[in-house]
């Protein structure tokens, strides 16, 4: 069965994309029923992935992660819900019968190992009564095995104690899990919520009609149906961090919306240019989607740095976002050329063209008569705000990252404040020795090391070959004198084997993972972002200017980032408590992420201002050109990518929020200060030189280069412009043996 092609008067786009669009046309039906059934499937499991995500981070091979990973092989439990019982004296009789009672049921429970309470009596019973004697402790201890509703039975039964007067909040590590996962899907949901709506409302705006504004907003539906589908696949080889889960559906419902919006935008000027429906596609996915797909693979090379850390998160984050990618760059590619298909008809085509003279050309003219001053201005704007983050503190947020209003958190608060004794020693050294060894060792190494104020215990685990010794450091548990401390005890191990772990020693192995991988990653992403960047323009300057200015764009994303979660700035705002610093592993993901996306707009803006180059243009004339004819489709995503950004930073889980802050920071500052005054700013002051490479690059460049655009054939004579209109000067004869680049 022979396809049908466009119209004789209107020539088949060439191009394997071309074909890829016709065909997807074409079959509709079938293309929109495979999507259905991803959407389908993809909430279907939506509620799994979360459920079999793990919600503590380590990092990957260090001695904190093979510390725990020891006392996990030793200790059957997997982990304690735990109850405060507070409001009356803990001598009082009803509260001493409702706890003894509480505690005789919970004993007999399934999974349950023990269960210790105050009122048992022995070494441990002081750790268990509150500083000024109004309440207590009832610890239970429950099996690696226990499923999830086991451990919600033992919750609901310490919730069940009663006793006049008093008052009962149930956290606990196991609690905490729980609360951790049902916060970040609520979250999640919740931002998606928020985020279709108002993001349908701005393309209404943008293209001037539902059909044209609806089909962004389908496809990003099915795209996040296709992520939470990848993620799931994932989590069955690999441990996914609870807080991966929104951030790879935040980064894939971001760049389908994009994908989509620059898709549609190119159809509906195919159409404005008298061309037929079937043809409009095929045009559309030979243009538009080189350049949804040359955007996917810059933004993926970004997320690619991170597999060279041994974290699992950071791999996880890797694997889950590439995988988004692939799936909102497939979506754009065969869904929305179907929906076109159905749908095309009623979107209404642009009025008029794009005008060559309007803001973005007065404001780039504006700007190259004062090119020099105003990069210097923007360069020394964006240092300064990114100046903050040199001074920014890595932390390990724990329960922290929960809502005020969990009472995982106000347990583990509470622990804290009224029972110093049960709360977590700040550091914790793993002993594979029994309890007399790891004693001695307590008692004549660890105790007279500098910063540390005493041993609080030292407890066998399982069998007893494995022994834990607790150690006290007065001060911060994350400040710089138990990261000291951390370093000293691994330093001086009294001849056994020992694991240093605990919050500071975590924070201490990231830092370390960072510094000894960071620089791989940092250039494994550069070295491919110049290359790729090299094979769309045949420049190694332009690639050199852009990485420069996504560093600088990054580093004011980063500084806002410290203002606000470390220093506390628009805190009561945004709804959150600071803890002193930034998560660990924010940073680096920031990095990624936000590289990506602004290479995503660089990408758009160089390769229309390339394009009008090779065509002839002066530099002068081409960025303002390309400017203007590019700038309302970037600042329109760049909008669109605040508003998704800023719906999931509107939840309650910390990490989320700070991702959500962060990232609309730097798309915000990048498709304002980067795209519309320091990039035209700085090819303006370079000149030709803005295409300069060597003579074997050069040559390189014409038989390998990237064409990011393709060489369409007349849709329909075209009228020249009355003389004198318009205000970009003819262009120059067309460079010679130059390929012609661009994104239309």
């Amino acid at each position: 069965m022979r396809l049908r092609t466009a119209s004789p008067a209107t020539p088949a786009a060439p191009g394997r994309l071309a074909g890829l669009g016709r065909v997807c046309r074409r079959y509709r039906r079938w293309v929109l029923a495979f999507w259905l059934v991803v959407l389908a499937l993809g909430v279907l499991i939506g509620g799994r992935v979360f459920e079999g995500s793990v919600t503590h981070t380590a990092a990957g091979g260090a001695e904190s992660a093979r510390g725990s990973a020891v006392v996990a092989a030793a200790d059957p439990s997997a982990g304690t819900v735990t109850a405060v019982v507070s409001g009356r004296p803990v001598d009082t009789p009803e509260v001493r019968q409702a706890v003894t009672a509480a505690a005789h049921d919970l004993a007999a429970l399934p999974a349950v190992l023990s269960v210790s309470d105050y009122y048992q009596g022995g070494p441990q019973a002081a750790a268990l009564k509150a500083q000024d004697g109004n309440g207590s402790l009832v610890t239970v201890k429950m099996a690696d095995s226990a499923t999830a509703k086991q451990q919600d039975a033992v919750a609901q039964r310490l919730k069940a104690v009663q006793a006049p007067g008093a008052q009962v909040a149930v956290g606990g590590d196991l609690v905490v899990q729980q609360q951790v996962k049902a916060q970040t899907q609520s979250d999640t949901t919740f931002g998606e919520l928020v985020t279709l709506p108002l993001t349908l409302v701005v393309m209404v705006l943008v293209f001037g009609g539902l059909a044209a504004a609806s089909l962004p907003v389908i496809g990003a539906v099915a795209s996040v149906g296709g992520a939470l589908l990848a993620m799931f696949g994932f989590s069955r080889i690999m441990d996914l961090d609870t807080s991966v889960l929104p951030i790879a559906t935040v980064l894939g419902l971001g760049l389908s919306i994009d994908y989509a919006l620059l898709m549609v935008n190119r159809f509906r000027e195919e159409r404005g240019a008298g061309v037929e429906l079937a043809a409009a596609i095929e045009r559309t996915a030979a243009t538009a989607g080189r350049t949804v797909a040359f955007s996917g693979l810059t933004v993926a090379v970004a997320l690619s740095g991170l597999f060279v850390f041994r974290s699992p998160v950071f791999r996880a984050v890797a694997a889950a976002g590439v995988s988004v990618v692939v799936i909102a760059v497939l979506a754009a590619l065969t869904l929305v050329p179907a929906l076109l298909g159905f749908a095309g008809h009623r979107i209404k085509p642009p009025k008029h063209r794009e005008p060559d003279e309007g803001f973005f050309a007065r404001t780039v003219r504006r700007v190259q008569r004062r090119a020099v001053p105003v990069a210097l201005v923007c360069v020394a704007l964006l240092m300064a705000a990114g100046a903050p983050f040199l001074s920014a503190e890595m932390r390990s947020t724990g329960v922290g990252a929960l809502p005020a209003s969990s009472s995982g958190r106000q347990v583990a608060q509470t622990i804290q404040q009224q029972y110093p004794q049960a709360a977590p020693a700040p550091v914790t050294v793993v002993v594979e020795a029994g309890a007399q060894a790891a004693q001695q060792y307590a008692d004549t190494v660890v105790a007279k090391l500098p910063g540390v104020s005493g041993v609080r215990a030292v407890q066998p685990v399982g069998s007893g070959k494995v022994s834990t010794v607790e150690v006290l450091v007065p001060g911060d548990p994350q400040g710089g004198a138990a990261k000291h401390v951390v370093e000293e005890l691994r330093a001086e191990r009294g001849g056994l084997t020992t694991y240093v772990t605990g919050d500071a020693a975590g924070v201490v192995d990231f830092q370390h993972e960072l510094v000894d991988r960071g620089p791989w990653a940092l250039g494994l992403v550069a070295v491919g972002t110049l290359v790729l960047l090299f094979l769309m323009t045949g420049s190694v300057v332009m690639p050199v200017k852009a990485l420069a200015m996504n560093v600088l764009s990054l580093g004011a994303s980063l500084g806002a980032l410290t203002l606000v979660f470390q220093h506390g700035w628009f805190a009561g705002a945004l709804g959150f408590t600071p803890t002193g610093g930034l998560e660990t592993f924010i940073p680096v993901l920031v990095f990624a992420f936000a590289f990506g996306l602004s290479m995503d707009y660089e990408v758009f803006l160089l390769a229309r201002i390339k394009e009008l180059t090779d065509q002839g243009y002066g530099c002068r004339q081409a960025v303002q050109l390309g400017l203007q004819r590019s700038g309302r489709i970037i600042t329109s995503a760049a909008l669109l990518m605040v508003i998704v950004f800023a719906g999931f930073a509107a939840g309650q889980m910390l990490m989320v929020k700070q991702m959500g802050i962060a990232l609309a920071v730097a798309v915000a500052v990048d498709a304002t200060l980067v795209r519309c005054l320091l990039v035209p700013a700085t090819m303006s002051f370079f000149g030709e030189f803005n295409w300069w490479a060597p003579a074997p690059l050069k040559r390189l460049y014409r038989r390998y280069g990237l064409r990011e655009h393709v060489e369409l054939p007349p849709a329909a004579p075209v009228a020249r412009p009355a003389a004198g209109a318009g205000v970009v000067p003819a262009p120059r004869a067309p460079r010679a043996a130059e390929p012609v680049v661009g994104v239309r």
